[in-house]
């Protein structure tokens, strides 16, 4: 990992994970929530926020399936069909979360769709639960939009349907009980010809040249140090950055080998004697095992020392020489060893 200004080079990866319809408004500059920094972290596997189930991602699991049922007994939706309908149960590691294999970039998971009788899909809907009414109450929130759009597009269909419930603080504490009505369920249908009569030219496009840009160079977009510092702040801990102060490193790094190496030369002569003792140890459990046997315990006062006995293929790297092969299948490979060595007073 190499720093570049504000920015971050990597090697390229070999499988990156794909650019979901959750990542697709963020890469675009219009998520509030993330930053195209952050989703280049995650497509890359540089770096991804633990996943930790909260009382907002709890209630949405639990409240989903109940938006799904109110919209078939008040829209007649009969013919909506789930991700289970579709893969099957245990849908995801089916799928391995992307429903979308044959294409190269984007992916994900739809909610639900509305399909005719033949099965062929007519429209994506998508199901929100959220706290902030004011979010919704002029428009559909961008991000959540292009999510769907995205879908739409990916499945060749223009309309979409937005579902969105808005919860009470007691609902978080038990979703269970929430029932679907009018006074706190909405519909949002829009088609994406008409939202977005260039949906390819504005925003399927710019979002392949992203990945074109970043994510096949490895090359990350820059990143933001406030919004995100969290990853920043493990980043930097593990590799250098020009914020670190490499004298400061090596200045450190003196000062705790120093302590070592005076810890070492107090226990040198225990650690000697030590090994001496294990290795006598070791020997007489060696005699003792019989055909078969794993492992051969001796229990003392405080531990079990324990000895086990493994079966491994051995090269014999001289008859390979003399057979004329062994130059063949020798490859060589870089290693790199760092030992730092005391400078001398003059």
């Amino acid at each position: 990992m190499e720093w570049i200004d504000n920015r971050i080079q990597i090697v390229p990866p070999k499988r990156p994970k794909k650019l979901t319809a959750t990542r697709f408004a963020t890469v675009l500059g219009l998520n509030p929530w993330s930053t195209p920094f952050e989703v280049w972290c995650e497509i890359t596997r540089t770096y991804q926020k633990t996943f930790e189930d909260t009382i907002y991602t709890r209630a949405g699991k639990v409240i989903e399936p109940k938006q799904a049922e109110y919209m078939k007994n008040t829209y007649f939706m009969s013919n909506l069909v789930t991700p289970t309908d579709r893969f099957g149960e245990d849908y995801f590691k089916r799928t391995f979360g992307d429903f979308f294999p044959d294409v190269a970039v984007f992916g994900g998971m739809w909610d639900y769709l509305l399909c005719d009788k033949t099965g062929k899909p007519m429209a994506v809907l998508e199901m929100k639960t959220s706290k902030r009414v004011e979010d919704w109450a002029e428009d559909i929130p961008e991000y959540y939009a292009l999510q769907a759009a995205l879908y739409a597009h990916l499945l060749g269909v223009d309309s979409v349907i937005m579902v969105a419930s808005f919860l009470d603080p007691s609902d978080y504490e038990a979703p269970e009980n929430f029932v679907c009505s009018s006074a706190n369920t909405i519909t949002r249908p829009f088609k994406v010809s008409e939202r977005y009569p260039d949906f390819e030219k504005r925003y399927v496009k710019p979002a392949l040249k992203w990945w074109k840009d970043h994510v096949e160079t490895g090359l990350s977009p820059a990143y933001d140090e406030k919004q995100d510092a969290e990853i920043l702040k493990v980043l930097r801990t593990n590799n250098l950055s020009p914020e670190t102060d490499l004298a400061d490193l090596v200045s450190e790094a003196e000062t705790l080998k120093a302590k070592l190496d005076a810890h070492a030369a107090e226990v040198a002569e225990d650690e000697k004697r030590y090994k001496t003792l294990t290795d006598l140890i070791k020997k007489s459990a060696m005699s003792q095992f019989r055909d078969g046997d794993k492992k051969v315990s001796i229990t003392g006062k405080a531990y079990t020392w324990e000895v086990s006995r493994t079966s491994t293929s051995k090269i014999n790297k001289d008859a390979m020489k003399a057979d004329g092969v062994l130059e063949k299948y020798t490859t060589m490979e870089d290693s790199y060893r760092i030992t730092p060595k005391a400078i001398k007073e003059e």
